[in-house]
Parts: C-alpha cells; structure tokens; sequence
C-alpha cells in the first residue's frame, strides 16, 4: 500500500485490511472484485491485483524466505524483496531505497560493501533513517551524522541546483484521474461517471480492461470476479 502512496493515507486502510483479510490465505480465497473495492482511494489499483495474486501463490508454495525467491512474486521488486527478506527473514542483503544509495554513494561505497557481518536488518533500518533524517538530499547535516569521522564527502557536498517544473496539467483531466473514478463508481454498484466525455470514457475502459481491472459482461461493465 505504501508503494507510492503516502504513509499518513495509509495506515487507517492498512488495519481495515488486516481485519478482513488477517492472513494471506484470506486474502487469496477472496474474489478481485472484493479486492478492488477495499482499495479505492489508494490509487494505482493494478497493486491491489499484483497483491491478491501474490497470496495465491504463498497459499500455493509457501512464502519465499530469500530476495531472489521474493522478487518472483506479483508486484514485488528488488527493493521490496530485499527489505522483507532482511527484516522478516534475517538474510545477508542490502534494502537499497533512494536514502540507502544516496548514502552509501557519498561514503564512496556500493551499498552491499557496507552490510555488516551480522544484523543486516539492523543496518538497513539505520541507513534508510540516516538518509532520510540526517544524509538528506539537499542539506545534509554531516556534523549530527555518526558516519562523519570516516564520510568522504563531509562538508564537500554540494547542493544540487533545483530543476524548474515543467507545467502540468490538471490532475482530473489525466487518464489516471479517470480510471481511478471508473474504479470508484464500478465499486459502489454503480455505472461508469457520466461526467466523463464517451471519447474519454471509451479510452480508459479500454485501457482498465487490458489491465485487468474492469470486464465486460452481459449486463455490461463491472469489476473482475475471477483473477486473470
């Protein structure tokens, strides 16, 4: 959920979802359609499928308990699977988050040189909390930073010059402003927003059921009842 989502956003969903759906067999045995529905408003909808599928195949075969394993599943890239394999498992690996390679960049080291012998995880937590609170990106505080005695780049980094915005249009006149509305309606038993012009309409129905998101039937257009 938090894959491009805000976490504050988040956590309220997060504990809803955990109380209908506590374990991953739960999850599985319900219907797309169910799925979707809980999802709206976090956006990004196709995360709520790669998720669903994703736990079909843990009831399957049993959960991954190394990166390489995890990196197969739905939705789960290196990152992530670093991350779950270091925390819930204890492996040798490096989570590299934009904090985590920023970090190790101005030690002059690839993050995995870094990792200590034992108590990966715990190296992961502090590296992506010092990028985040301390290394930052514009204004690093290298005088509060315990890497400082043996940083490189103490006191040398230079803040990067801001990068003007391109104009942007208007978050409701996107597609994916629109699809998130179609999803929307679909799963409070309605039909699709009438406010959208057909043209558009036709465009992101098209493009949502290439995704997988929306299926045609006999009585028209509704959210998946079977995953693909």
């Amino acid at each position: 959920m938090a894959q491009q989502t805000q976490v504050a956003r988040v956590l309220e969903r997060y504990e809803r979802w955990l109380e209908r759906w506590p374990t991953a067999a739960a999850l599985a045995a319900a219907t797309p359609a169910e799925v979707l529905t809980q999802w709206v408003g976090l956006g990004y909808n196709q995360r709520a499928l790669r998720l669903h599928a994703a736990c079909a195949i843990v009831v399957r075969d049993g959960w991954p308990r190394d990166s390489a394993s995890l990196r197969a599943l739905p939705g789960v890239g290196p990152y992530t699977a670093a991350a779950v394999a270091s925390f819930a498992f204890g492996e040798r690996v490096a989570a590299v988050d934009t904090n985590v390679r920023r970090v190790a960049a101005r030690l002059g080291e690839e993050p995995a040189a870094l990792l200590p012998g034992d108590r990966c995880e715990d190296w992961n937590q502090a590296a992506m909390e010092l990028g985040a609170l301390v290394c930052t990106a514009r204004k690093p505080y290298c005088n509060d930073c315990p890497a400082a005695p043996w940083c490189p780049s103490r006191g040398r980094v230079q803040r990067p010059a801001r990068v003007p915005r391109a104009s942007q249009p208007r978050f409701e006149d996107t597609d994916r402003w629109a699809r998130g509305r179609v999803i929307a309606a679909l799963a409070a038993g309605e039909g699709p927003p009438a406010q959208i012009a057909p043209d558009r309409l036709a465009r992101v129905l098209a493009s949502l059921e290439r995704d997988g998101l929306v299926e045609r039937g006999p009585f028209g257009v509704g959210l998946p009842r079977q995953p693909r």
